[in-house]
């Protein structure tokens, strides 16, 4: 996306084989692993999980509100959305990888106090508005399990959350980094979805190429609703932080992630190219899913007009249309993509306003050595889990944290593009004319789509 150079990565330490496949930088050591999908899979990390995070049960529940209202009228999104979503994540990820710095420090590096403050409220109010996410998320993995007749939804929702901040405390980051892979996998239960639901190929087409665009206040709203829960700030924030503790578990890392003009031109060259595999696989991913889901709820929902407002809905109307397995499927994709995207929601906010008040951050340090962050984590994790049972909005929940979602995402965009042409922050690896271009286009697209989300909330729609 830029013109600057490229990277490889270290073997981490402490991180197990099957996450490290092809990615040594010791040479002759990619010429002996002879797989290439081994090599493949190695490069896979913060970029394929940041796109699995996107469709979390808030997510699903849009996508399939937008089939089941309005057919697959609204899949155009989808190859409007893929390409803003590459540009945006590997921006973020390249500047991650350039400076060593994670997004939260990088504003503080660049921007003045007056600057900060006025970001710093921007982070605190995407923090509570990932704890209203992943509030809904929570209840969400209740709702799922309930329909898998494994006990009350409020029940399983504690449980989820407890165990979760259970499991990112006491974890290491290579556990972590292992689960959150593995739990991508869940959401292909999607695709198997979309192939028992008896699609109509011909009329998804058209969708696909905008041939059913509607002008309708309604159907603007819900646009805004898919791109803001495709294009939400929290993913920004992740993106540079789970690559910052990849970098971190090098054996040239530490507490200081090695930057690309610290390695050798070969590696550094390598390491960057790793990294745009990575985001975009997990660009692709993220909106395969995306597509899998509308596809199939236009499918079942839509043309049996079945009205649906979360993702429990949706598996709950599936059942009777498309059979109980597809009802399974549904129920068990949105439990998994929750579990996965709860730590994220709350990792990333925490990761963000630690650095940029300079503190220590990640869950590859204790909560001794990096407290605050653990203190942010730890109370949005047990706020959200208390919501999700106590609630008895969940839609209102989702609904809340989207319009702020929607009003940030413009601002923290303008934030990254500013960062990312900076030579002194960049060096080499500044936006080139393609990124510069893409990027400022998502803003603009992000900046009006958030403008009309707020006037459409107001004039109640």
């Amino acid at each position: 996306m830029d013109d600057g150079q490229s990277t490889a990565v270290q073997p981490p330490q402490g991180v197990p084989p099957e996450l490290d496949a092809g990615t040594s930088d010791q040479p002759g050591e990619e010429g002996k692993r002879k797989n290439p999908v081994a090599r493949f899979f190695g490069v896979l990390g913060p970029g394929l999980v940041t796109g699995a995070a996107d469709d979390d049960p808030s997510g699903i529940a849009t996508y399939s509100q937008a089939g089941a209202t309005y057919g697959n009228s609204m899949l155009w999104t989808v190859p409007l959305t893929l390409p803003l979503m590459m540009a945006v994540q590997e921006i973020c990820d390249r500047m991650a990888l350039a400076s060593g710095d994670s997004l939260g420090m990088l504003i503080r590096r660049k921007f003045s106090r007056g600057f900060r403050l006025a970001i710093g409220v921007l982070l605190v109010a995407l923090i509570v508005a990932n704890c209203l996410n992943l509030a809904a998320d929570l209840n969400a993995i209740g709702q799922g399990m309930n329909l898998l007749h494994a006990g009350p939804a409020f029940l399983w929702a504690a449980i989820a959350g407890i165990a979760i901040v259970i499991t990112v405390i006491a974890g290491s980051f290579a556990m972590i980094g292992r689960i959150f892979k593995w739990l991508c996998m869940v959401l292909l239960v999607y695709v198997g979805v979309l192939f028992v639901s008896h699609v109509n190929w011909a009329d998804v087409g058209r969708g696909l190429i905008g041939g059913q665009i509607k002008f309708s206040p309604a159907y603007l709203g819900l646009v805004v609703g898919v791109l803001g829960t495709t294009i939400s700030p929290y993913m920004f924030f992740w993106q540079s932080a789970q690559r910052i503790e990849e970098l971190r578990a090098e054996k040239r890392g530490g507490d200081k992630a090695p930057a690309l003009e610290e390695r050798p031109p070969q590696e550094a060259r390598r390491r960057l190219r790793n990294g745009r595999v990575d985001v975009f696989t997990g660009m692709v991913f993220s909106v395969l899913i995306m597509f899998a889901i509308i596809a199939s709820s236009a499918a079942t929902l839509g043309a049996h007009h079945k009205a649906v407002s979360s993702a429990a809905d949706a598996a709950k109307a599936l059942q009777p249309i498309a059979g109980n397995y597809a009802g399974i499927l549904f129920a068990v994709g949105f439990i998994g993509s929750g579990v996965l995207a709860v730590p994220v929601l709350a990792a990333s906010g925490a990761a963000g306003l630690s650095g940029l008040l300079n503190k220590n951050w990640g869950l590859d340090r204790s909560p001794r050595k990096a407290p605050l962050f653990y203190i942010l984590l730890g109370v949005g994790i047990i706020a959200g889990t208390v919501l999700a049972v106590v609630s008895t909005d969940p839609i209102g929940l989702l609904i809340l944290s989207a319009i702020v979602n929607g009003i940030a995402a413009g601002p923290f965009l303008i934030v990254i593009m500013l960062i990312s042409r900076d030579r002194k922050i960049m060096g080499d690896y500044r936006n080139g004319k393609l990124a510069a271009t893409m990027g400022w286009l998502t803003t603009v697209i992000m900046c009006v789509a958030g403008a009309y989300g707020i006037w459409y909330t107001i004039a109640g729609g």
